[in-house]
């Protein structure tokens, strides 16, 4: 396939690129070369890459900035998501599309399957939740892939932010009362290419298995970077203000891949454990 992997530079994309590379024909762009909330220039270059598969890897994906900055969240998850979706279809591409866990309230006992109604809390999700909309109205041919607390070495990340201020020697306040599926950018890159060739069409729920606090997640992290003496404390959400509410359980069950037959991708333990032994201890 001609593959045109946009966001090509952020945490996720680059391994797209990594991933795609070794069996397509794949290319990659990213601002300033392309800018998605621009539905003209987004259609031109589209064209001209005359790709069959378009994938979406860009997004504003700073939570609570989201809140404060609602017009421009909404521009690029929403709307910009919309103008690839477009110009995927003109183009006679499939396009692929990430969105997030924060689509959810959090409300609910269990993880959240693909059929389950969205209800987004924050301005985050409900930008994110348009984009699912506008790629479904605008590209027939499109796979939807729902993702959650994403880690990797191309970009910040939670267990990055964790081991640096670990090592400052901080004090840390995490919640434990916050459950998700912690995923490794490299694992969700490399089933993307694998659905993609398979020809998997609609919404998939797309995490490494089981879940966890962010306490949790950002013990053991301190854990496998051989840290000692470090002050880490679990705290309730309430004693943690931010600007954009969270969901308080959004674990993704990745039912749909099971039902067709993909095996579950590996527990988060062992792909966070060699991200920070690989990427993250000194």
């Amino acid at each position: 396939m001609r593959v045109l992997i946009v966001g090509a530079r952020g945490m996720l994309g680059g391994e797209l690129l990594e991933a795609f590379a070794p069996r397509h024909d794949t290319a990659g762009l990213d601002l300033p070369d392309i800018d998605i909330t621009d539905e003209a220039s987004s259609l031109e270059l589209v064209r001209a890459a005359a790709p069959d598969l378009v994938v979406n890897a860009a997004a504003y994906t700073r939570v609570d900035e989201c809140e404060t900055h609602p017009g421009a969240a909404f521009r690029v998850n929403g709307e910009g998501a919309g103008h690839l979706a477009r110009a995927a279809a003109e183009a006679g591409a499939a396009l692929v599309h990430f969105s997030t866990d924060y689509v959810f309230d959090g409300e609910k006992a269990d993880p959240y399957v693909e059929e389950d109604v969205p209800n987004p809390r924050s301005v985050y999700g409900r930008s994110k939740l348009l984009g699912e909309t506008l790629v479904r109205e605008r590209c027939p041919e499109h796979l939807l892939l729902r993702i959650s607390w994403l880690f990797g070495p191309h970009g910040k990340n939670f267990i990055r932010t964790i081991l640096d201020a670990a090592r400052r020697g901080k004090p840390l306040r995490v919640v434990d009362d916050q459950t998700g599926s912690p995923t490794c950018a490299r694992d969700a890159a490399a089933r993307t290419v694998e659905m993609a060739e398979a020809g998997c069409r609609g919404v998939y729920h797309l995490t490494n298995r089981g879940s966890c606090s962010w306490y949790e997640l950002a013990r053991r992290s301190v854990e496998w970077a051989g840290l000692t003496g470090v002050s880490l404390t679990p705290v309730p959400a309430s004693e943690f203000p931010s600007l954009a509410p969270r969901p308080a359980r959004s674990t993704l069950a990745n039912a749909r891949l099971l039902r067709e037959g993909f095996p579950p991708l590996r527990p988060w333990q062992e792909a966070a454990r060699e991200y920070v032994e690989n990427h993250l201890k000194k």
